[in-house]
């Protein structure tokens, strides 16, 4: 994959943690300057540094609440003001508290829709525009098999999934003249930050997700951001030029 990236604009959601940070410091390596999105300034100046004296590339941290749609439209802003266009855009933030159809709450709800879908709405709104531009880019945004259906303690974060996926496939749609694709990429079971928070609410650590994982993962262990990453920067390269409305499903086998 050496330098498939290379002179591209990248910026992503959620580019603190976890995959997100992989991307953005991939990318970095493939040859391209990234902007990223989030709150976690610490995590931010340790990958920008990263970005700079590992990889030679140029960095930007814009602090950025996904829950208001003028900071993700900021976000994309301040890309394109600082390196001249954005050719990609990568879509990673998302929260995914445990609830029934039954138990959940309106208030977690409006926080799942507001990070899960309203955020990479406006930061697509904003990309969209900026892409049409500068002649077209791909934009690649992270979802979850509970998309299609999905657990049945994830009701609200499977709809929001699969309200994302519906973005995806309106963009590839009607945007391909532009030259704009957009795609999914479904990801599997990891041990994220995230995760991790939310099973240590439940008294389970990361061995027991990796014992959970071993059993319900076809393939036999817990999916890392290493798997996922080389899918999304094959989806953000030139090298998937004519590929728009795919779903590349990165979760062992594993459905929900």
């Amino acid at each position: 994959m050496s330098g498939i990236l290379e002179g591209k604009i990248i910026a992503v959601s959620g580019g603190t943690k976890g995959v997100g940070y992989g991307v953005a410091l991939e990318s970095a390596k493939q040859g391209a300057n990234v902007a990223i999105g989030g709150r976690d300034e610490e995590s931010a100046r340790e990958l920008i540094a990263r970005i700079e004296r590992d990889c030679g590339r140029k960095g930007l941290f814009v602090r950025t609440d996904l829950a208001k749609a003028a900071d993700c439209r900021n976000l994309i802003e301040q890309t394109v003001a600082r390196f001249g266009r954005l050719d990609g855009f990568v879509n990673y933030a998302g929260i995914l508290p445990a609830a029934t159809l039954e138990d959940a709450s309106e208030k977690m709800y409006d926080d799942v829709f507001a990070i899960n879908m309203k955020a990479p709405f406006f930061c697509a709104q904003r990309a969209v525009a900026a892409m049409r531009e500068s002649g077209g880019g791909s934009l690649v945004f992270v979802g979850s098999a509970h998309a299609y259906g999905g657990s049945e303690d994830r009701a609200v974060y499977a709809c929001s999934k699969g309200a994302l996926l519906t973005l995806v496939r309106h963009i590839a749609k009607n945007y391909a003249p532009c030259r704009i694709r957009a795609n999914w990429i479904t990801m599997g079971w990891v041990g994220t930050q995230g995760e991790l928070a939310l099973r240590a609410e439940q008294g389970r650590d990361l061995r027991w997700l990796e014992e959970a994982a071993a059993a319900s993962v076809p393939m036999g262990r817990l999916l890392t951001v290493e798997d996922h990453v080389p899918g999304i920067l094959y989806l953000l390269s030139d090298q998937s030029s004519m590929v728009t409305g795919t779903e590349l499903h990165v979760t062992g086998g594993f459905i929900p």
